[in-house]
């Protein structure tokens, strides 16, 4: 019988928690499982083994754990030390590699990853970037990576071996992007043909075309992920040094996902708590605007279910988390199906076995 886990990291209380989604989309809790403070982003490995979570307490580190195919439940494995306080991490398309992106630090790092689930204390490399790397991942060949710098506004473009594990800069190594832009997460379409990048600081979504041959991005448009009446206005990166300001109305994005049918694609902004739907055109990469739909309290991540029907988001500033069922012809979310969750939930994963 297939069975759908969701899992939430709750940073406050210092858990994740884990949660059984039944056919209809609803949720039946199941336990918290520790972690550490200020546990944040996670990752599973592509056979469903395994499922990773960093701590951006000190000392920073990836805590694993082994999935139970049966039940979803969560054991833990190892603990890791990490390089640095990573808001994002990802493993390769083979799952031996766990990529690492450091805001603070600005810098990307590589661990290496057993067969066993375990990962490397040492990292395999360490690369110095463009300012508040936020992201980090492989695309659909895992031949190229690529990882946003929001403070610097660009993309960072990688070849990555994964016979060895590493990663050398492509030429041209960066792509500039407009300043004020503020580059965090992104996606690739399942046919590996386009990118799709998130402004933190205006809510747009960039398409980049990918060069299969090359790995080399070429922008080709972007779209805004608000309605036109917004009061939101442009956002600043938030960082130790920057001068006070009044964020109440900054724009603030967070996260950003793709239906597995690339459809639909959504993004969460976390001033106006909302989730943001565009429609895709998979001949040509382009972004309709669709609407926008409350959610969770301050929404940093969300996750769309294997099977395309069911979105599940948390909110940093929220005791529940929310189950949307998507409209398959229009992409709408339907108002939601509530839950018990944790203090600071800002990630989900969701694993379908089956």
């Amino acid at each position: 019988m297939s069975r759908t886990c969701v899992y939430v990291s709750n940073g406050a209380d210092g858990d994740i928690g884990t949660y059984s989604m039944q056919p209809d989309g609803t949720l039946q809790p199941g336990a918290r499982v520790k972690a550490g403070d200020a546990v944040g982003p996670m990752a599973v490995s592509p056979d469903r083994r395994f499922l990773y979570a960093a701590v951006r307490s000190k000392p920073f580190a990836v805590h694993a754990y082994m999935i139970d195919p049966g039940s979803g439940a969560l054991a833990p494995l190892a603990v890791s030390p990490l390089a640095e306080s990573f808001p994002y991490i990802a493993l390769d398309r083979t799952g031996r590699y766990l990529f690492g992106a450091s805001y603070q630090a600005h810098l990307v790092s590589v661990n290496a990853v057993g067969a066993d689930g375990r990962v490397a204390a040492a990292p395999l490399q360490l690369i110095p970037v463009g300012r508040n790397a936020h992201s980090i991942r492989a695309d659909g060949s895992n031949r190229f990576v690529y990882v946003p710098t929001l403070g610097s506004d660009q993309m960072f473009q990688f070849t990555f071996d994964a016979t060895t594990g590493r990663l050398s800069s492509n030429t041209p190594a960066v792509v500039q992007m407009q300043p004020g832009t503020g580059p965090r997460h992104y996606v690739t379409s399942s046919d590996n043909k386009f990118l799709y990048v998130l402004s933190e600081l205006l809510a747009t979504v960039t398409t980049f075309a990918l060069d299969a041959e090359t790995g080399l991005l070429t922008e080709i448009g972007s779209a805004s992920g608000l309605p036109p009446d917004t009061q939101l206005l442009p956002g600043a990166p938030r960082v130790a040094a920057a001068p006070p300001r009044n964020r109440d109305r900054d724009i603030w994005a967070a996260d950003i996902h793709l239906t597995p049918d690339g459809r639909f694609l959504y993004i969460s902004e976390r001033t106006g708590s909302t989730l943001g739907a565009f429609s895709v055109n998979a001949e040509t990469g382009k972004l309709i605007y669709l609407a926008g739909t409350p959610t969770e309290t301050q929404p940093r991540g969300f996750a769309i279910a294997p099977d395309g029907r069911f979105l599940v988001a948390c909110g940093e500033k929220s005791d529940t988390i929310s189950v949307y069922a998507i409209d398959q012809a229009s992409g709408a979310l339907a108002l939601p199906q509530k839950y018990p969750g944790g203090k600071g939930a800002n990630w989900v994963e969701i694993v379908g076995f089956g």
